[in-house]
């Protein structure tokens, strides 16, 4: 049986690697690793051209995480701590996900691109998280996850993906949906009310979580994923 193409957004940034230092395309590996030890073919999706044409290509769609979405895309002015904005980004990545959405495509977005989601359907988001939660335990330093429960909402697909309603996940996140778009529901929250999982309405695959299953041993989204994809 061949494996289901999936397809996964990565971040443009300057990077240094062996002798060279340039401008490069680049994704965390442990995304490509999940998706081919969950059985598909991870392709990586610069942010060039125009990705929400291989649509048709592809079997599924992880919407990686990466900085920030520009403010302007949700109607707000930039916050002081906002950054890492990349205009070319967003405009592919809104493309690509709609173009996903229509077609009925198995969808996975992963922090940022929970976000992305939400602002492609009209949502909005909370800019900087600490002034709305008091405390930095969502992205407690630089380069360091923190490590929180999330709630599942029961019968929530999101919920049936783990086969419990409690996760113990790793954030890195200064940023969180604030208004809702439509035809989303909430599937999962942080302690402190933080919106932590959304799914589409009347989609048979499309949800969105705004920690990082990438960075642990746990398999069971990119497996649904893919699962989903053979179908």
């Amino acid at each position: 049986m061949s494996r289901p193409v999936i397809g996964i957004t990565c971040y443009v940034e300057p990077a240094r690697f062996t002798v060279w230092e340039t401008t490069t395309a680049l994704l965390p590996y442990d995304y490509v690793d999940h998706v081919a030890r969950a059985g598909g073919q991870p392709v990586i999706l610069p942010p060039a051209g125009d990705p929400a044409a291989l649509v048709e290509r592809l079997d599924g769609l992880i919407l990686a995480g990466g900085g920030d979405v520009g403010p302007e895309r949700y109607g707000q002015e930039p916050h002081e701590r906002t950054g890492y904005v990349r205009p070319f980004r967003d405009d592919a990545e809104l493309g690509l996900v709609r173009a996903t959405l229509e077609r009925d495509l198995p969808f996975l977005g992963i922090c940022r691109g929970m976000q992305i989601l939400n602002v492609a359907l009209g949502g909005g988001l909370h800019q900087h998280l600490p002034d709305v939660v008091g405390h930095q335990g969502h992205a407690p330093a630089p380069g360091s996850y923190g490590r929180m429960p999330v709630r599942l909402a029961p019968g929530s697909l999101t919920s049936k993906v783990f086969g419990t309603e409690t996760v113990d996940v790793a954030h890195y996140h200064h940023q969180a949906v604030d208004l809702l778009a439509e035809g989303l529901t909430v599937t999962a929250h942080a302690e402190d009310g933080t919106v932590e999982a959304v799914e589409v309405e009347d989609h048979p695959f499309a949800l969105a979580v705004q920690w990082h299953p990438e960075t642990d041993d746990e398999p069971a989204l990119f497996e649904a994923l893919v699962r989903h994809a053979r179908r």
